[in-house]
This record gives C-alpha cells, sequence and structure tokens, in this order.
C-alpha cells in the first residue's frame, strides 16, 4: 500500500494544478485545492495543512505537521524552498490586540483580519517549529533556525535565528553551483 497519493488520485484532487513527481501524504489535509498550484519534484509529508491560495514551485519539500494557510491573499513558495518540521505559516491572522472578535466563526464585520502574502523565495528554508506571519517574504537563500518566529522580511543570502529572529551570519551560495551541476545531470 502506498502512502503517497497516485498521479491519477491527484487528478481526483482537484487541485488547480500539479507537475511530475508530486509526493502528497494521504494523511495530509488539503482544503481550497482549487486555490492550490504544485510544481514538480514537491514532496508533502504526513499531517501537513495546506488551506487556502498556495503556488508551490519545484523541489519542494514541506515536512510532516507543517501547516500552510494562504487563505485569499497567498503563499508562494519558489524552487528549491523547504519548510522542515512543524512549522506555521500565515498569510492571514487575526488581529489579537482586544479591539475585535477573534476566530473564523465570527461574522467578518466583528473582526480584524491582518493580511499579507508570503513568499519563500528561491532557497530559503526554515527550521522545525518556525512560526511566518502575514506579508513577509524570506529573499533569495535566507535561512532561518529552528523555533525562530519570522515577523519581518528577510534579506538574502543570510541566517536568521530567534523570537523575534535576527540575522547571525551570511550563508553561503555554493548550492546555486550545486543546483546547475543537479540540473546538468537530468
Amino acid at each position: 500500500m502506498n502512502s503517497f497519493y497516485s498521479r491519477d488520485e491527484l487528478q481526483q484532487l482537484g487541485l488547480c494544478k500539479y507537475g511530475d513527481n508530486v509526493l502528497i501524504s494521504k494523511k495530509a489535509s488539503l482544503y481550497g485545492v482549487e486555490n492550490i498550484e504544485i510544481g514538480n519534484n514537491v514532496r508533502i509529508d504526513d499531517f501537513c495543512i495546506l488551506s487556502g491560495k498556495i503556488t508551490i514551485g519545484d523541489n519542494i519539500h514541506i515536512s510532516a505537521y507543517s501547516a500552510l494557510y494562504g487563505g485569499k491573499t497567498g503563499i508562494i513558495l519558489e524552487d528549491f524552498a523547504t519548510i522542515s518540521s512543524r512549522c506555521a505559516v500565515y498569510a492571514e491572522s487575526d488581529d489579537y490586540l482586544g479591539e475585535v472578535l477573534t476566530n473564523s466563526t465570527i461574522p467578518i464585520k466583528y473582526r480584524n483580519v491582518i493580511q499579507g502574502k508570503v513568499e519563500f523565495k528561491k532557497h530559503s528554508i526554515i527550521g522545525s517549529g518556525c512560526t511566518v506571519l502575514p506579508g513577509v517574504t524570506l529573499h533569495e537563500g535566507a535561512a532561518v533556525g529552528s523555533m525562530s518566529l519570522v515577523n519581518r522580511t528577510l534579506e538574502e543570502w543570510a541566517v536568521y535565528v530567534g523570537i523575534p529572529c535576527k540575522k547571525t551570519k551570511n550563508r553561503s551560495k555554493n548550492l546555486l553551483h550545486l543546483e546547475k551541476m543537479m540540473i546538468n545531470d537530468k
């Protein structure tokens, strides 16, 4: 028994678009599948939640227990981006300051939903247990250490850690060379 959807089963899910070599666990939950686009060579592990407008590029891995809440605003994962286990990425969130009611059971006129597209540029990565808030862009090659909070846009080719995350050092661009080698091997 295969724990990933077959190509025929992927077609029956009703995804907006999907490429080749797509592995989605049958234990993952997908909501609003008509708004989810998936590229080639993508793996989505057990107990992941994908909800709302989400665009996933090529060579992406979303590890177990991670959740992407794209809502109407959207989340974009460009090629070679990685989301480690137990991460949460929010393109929309309620305002918690107490001036309005919160949660999805409340009519929108009584809520203040904070929205902002989230983008993971090429080769960006977040470690296990990270949280990414609305309106954030992780520029090309940005890397975030485990258990960090990403509440602002991150510069390219830098390493961040902490709550909220702060830049600790620059990241090597050697993986761009490895990417070219991999593409030339095909």
